[in-house]
């Protein structure tokens, strides 16, 4: 259906164009006011004055999404061609090279190679190993890697390679990064909350409102838990489930660390989260009986293929087309869970058709309870053709596309720099996932 409509060539080329985008950072870095303690004014105050001591002084604007009013937006500068490498080298593992891209430090148990006489203090330049071909402990490495920019040493080879296993603080303080992005490594930690711009748009999609019982059905780490929590004003009972323990502890410590009262998260598998035998469960704990909730949250579980950035392809197609069951078995306890009438907001981070619209026709075949309402607010694309969705239905999809280049080096604080506007239209452009 896609390549009928564009044709091959043109699909191709589209194909191409994501892929090399999605090895990139996005153009902004986005971060979540925690409305239920302080004013998105005030947050960005004290924000301005943390990234003046980070940038040394740069005028680095930050700016209010005009639909989203909780969410504050940080151009990302960068590549940075003009970063003198250094002879000596630290090799990071692709996941570490990913974070150090959006504005990371290079942690201890990130570092995979480093050259035979590094000390601390040392000026280094920083590789990521997008292969996995390097070896724990190497001294040198010529496979394929990416410059990522400069940083500082705090530890000699000698002690990150000790195997002490208590070193796992920063290894590398990076110094030049080729992409200059704000680190949100305890900043403001109660009041703001790094998550992506679609991420953002889920909860505002959901909508919460003050009183409502409201299921999570897979919430860990609490990115969407919490906003829901905000949005409704700490007033009602937000329930958070995952069935992985140490990441439910996490959904309370940023409860815990936010100051919200509503939630409530169990270690819980949900696709058991409903109760067959009708028998009241007066502890509110899952399982719960039909029709429980006034809103249903189901951010499923993906192949996470609209992550960014990604510069190591590691899946096989085996884990790909696993997801799209799972998916359904959650998806069938969403719907048996939600009250009539209520609202259940489906959202993945992936890219695929598999995973997105194809779930979204299966849905509307398999319950026909259920209606396609329009989104607000309704920042991204329009859905994907290819699942037998009409043009009316994909327009009440949103589908996130990194279509636009970061921004590059430009004087922001200058008259001559990027204008505002053209900022938050790359902002709204520039996201991928929901």
């Amino acid at each position: 259906q896609v390549v009928s409509a564009l044709g091959k060539q043109e699909a191709e080329r589209r194909f191409e164009t994501l892929l090399n985008h999605l090895s990139h950072p996005p153009s902004f870095t986005t971060v979540r006011v925690n409305t239920h303690l302080a004013s998105v004014q005030h947050v960005k105050n004290l924000l301005l004055d943390e990234l003046q001591k980070q940038f040394n002084g740069l005028s680095v604007p930050i700016l209010q999404h005009p639909d989203l009013q909780d969410v504050l937006l940080i151009p990302v500068i960068g590549p940075r061609r003009n970063i003198k490498r250094q002879q000596r080298e630290a090799v990071v593992g692709a996941q570490c090279g990913n974070a150090v891209l959006r504005g990371a430090h290079v942690y201890v148990p990130g570092i995979v190679s480093a050259s035979k006489f590094m000390k601390a203090g040392d000026l280094i330049s920083v590789y990521s190993d997008i292969k996995g071909k390097c070896k724990k402990g190497a001294k040198e490495f010529d496979g394929t890697k990416v410059f990522l920019g400069n940083g500082i040493s705090e530890l000699s080879r000698k002690e990150i390679f000790s195997g002490l296993p208590e070193l796992k603080g920063i290894g590398i303080r990076m110094t030049e990064p080729i992409y200059l992005s704000p680190s949100f490594d305890n900043v403001l930690p109660s009041f703001l909350f790094l998550q992506n711009l679609p991420s953002a748009v889920v909860t505002h999609v959901l909508d919460p409102q003050p009183g409502e019982k409201i299921l999570d059905l897979c919430a860990a780490p609490g990115g969407k838990t919490t906003h829901i929590a905000a949005l409704m004003h700490d007033q009602g009972e937000v329930i958070a489930l995952d069935k992985i323990a140490n990441k439910v502890e996490k959904i309370k410590q940023n409860a815990l660390l936010l100051g919200l009262n509503s939630i409530k998260a169990f270690c819980f598998d949900g696709t058991k989260a409903l109760k067959l035998d009708m028998v009241k469960d007066a502890e509110g704990k899952p399982p719960f009986l039909p029709e429980s909730f006034d809103r249903v949250l189901l951010d499923a579980p993906c192949s996470g293929m609209g992550q960014r950035p990604n510069m190591a392809c590691s899946w096989t197609l085996k884990e790909v087309t696993s997801y799209q069951p799972l998916q359904r078995k959650l998806f069938t306890v969403a719907v048996e869970l939600l009250k009539p009438g209520g609202a259940l907001v489906y959202s993945t981070c992936t890219i695929t058709l598999a995973e997105n619209e194809e779930q979204v026709a299966w849905a509307l075949a398999a319950f026909p309870c259920l209606r396609l309402q329009p989104q607000e607010p309704q920042i991204g694309g329009e859905g994907m053709m290819g699942a037998g969705l009409s043009l009316e239905q994909l327009k009440q999809l949103q589908r996130f596309d990194p279509s636009v280049v970061p921004v590059r080096d430009v004087d922001l604080g200058s008259p001559g720099g990027a204008r505002v506007e053209d900022l938050i239209s790359l902002a709204n452009k520039d996201c991928i996932g929901f």
